[in-house]
């Protein structure tokens, strides 16, 4: 079975490409290169660098594929925020490209990369999948339209709606691992705080145990490892979206403190004042994805930090 993973030289898409290939699959990655990085894009994939948006590019990837694993996004919050049109251009006008050139290649079968982003602010903690949707930002509600799209066009389909993905995954003494610049998420800045440059925690008054925000984490392989699942488990011609998260919530001090263990050192933090939007505790419910998956993360947050802080290091 020949899968076609776009944005797979990106971090994610990077480590989904090293796993299905791993688990027997052919592979095809689509990449435009603009945040992902060639060299981790494995040599045993066929790799075609170009864009969503461009006609010769789609057939070229999408020739002999039996199904679609999407994760080319533009994905910064901020960013979306300060450019939206470019965001519904890239996500939401190449995954109209994608699903019709899928079509043309009568291609069906897709497993999509949303995002808890979609929900908003939360009326209750864990969020069920069955929760309204109430995007506070432009990529959430892009990534939402194209659920909505998803949902119309026929195809047999899973969206699976990260929480915070976290962690790294060695392949034959390669890590593969984030590469994000500017780097946004939390665990990898964590690593890098010096004295100097601390990493800030913003709001240390929230009606949290120890007043920093709860954030719920996966590991990237137990992640990469719901997507292959997920292939194999595609409804006939309907469309599924299920959650992925650890089904639990650890604060901004409690992952400080499972990077100072990793480390061997203190990490030096400040404390700043809330960021606006930020909700104080974000947990999936994963009722779902362990019932209709038959999936369960393996890796808790400590294995997260210490998998990103080896490869940092190598």
């Amino acid at each position: 079975m020949k899968i076609l993973v776009t944005g797979g030289a990106g971090y994610i898409g990077s480590i989904a490409t090293a796993l299905l290939l791993d688990s027997g699959y052919q592979v095809n990655v689509l990449d435009d290169l603009s945040t992902g990085h060639a060299d981790a894009v494995a040599e045993e994939a066929t790799f075609i660098e170009g864009s969503l948006l461009n006609q010769e590019d789609l057939d070229r990837a999408l020739f002999g594929c039996d199904a679609v694993m999407h994760f080319a996004a533009k994905s910064l919050v901020g960013e979306s925020v300060e450019k939206p049109e470019l965001y519904r251009e890239v996500n939401v006008g190449g995954t109209t490209a994608l699903i019709n050139a899928m079509k043309s290649h009568k291609i069906n079968k897709m497993v999509f990369s949303s995002t808890a982003a979609t929900y908003g602010e939360p009326k209750r903690v864990p969020i069920l999948e069955s929760d309204t949707p109430a995007p506070k930002n432009p990529y959430g509600q892009t990534k939402l339209e194209i659920d909505q799209m998803i949902s119309t066009s026929g195809f047999s389909a899973i969206s699976l709606r990260y929480f915070n993905v976290a962690g790294a995954y060695n392949r034959n003494g390669k890590w593969l691992s984030e590469r994000h610049d500017p780097e946004t998420h939390l665990i990898p800045n964590i690593l890098r705080a010096t004295d100097v440059a601390p990493i800030k925690i913003f709001g240390t008054d929230w009606p949290t145990e120890d007043g920093t925000c709860i954030r719920d984490y996966v590991h990237v392989v137990d992640l990469i490892e719901a997507h292959i699942l997920a292939l194999n488990k595609l409804p006939d011609h309907k469309h599924e979206i299920i959650n992925l998260g650890s089904g639990s919530g650890y604060s901004v001090r409690q992952v400080i403190d499972a990077a100072a263990k990793s480390v061997g050192h203190q990490i030096p933090s400040i404390a700043s004042n809330r960021r606006a939007g930020d909700p104080a505790v974000l947990i999936a419910d994963i009722s779902k994805a362990k019932s209709y998956l038959q999936w369960q993360p393996k890796r808790d947050v400590e294995e997260m930090v210490l998998d990103a802080w080896k490869a940092m290091k190598s």
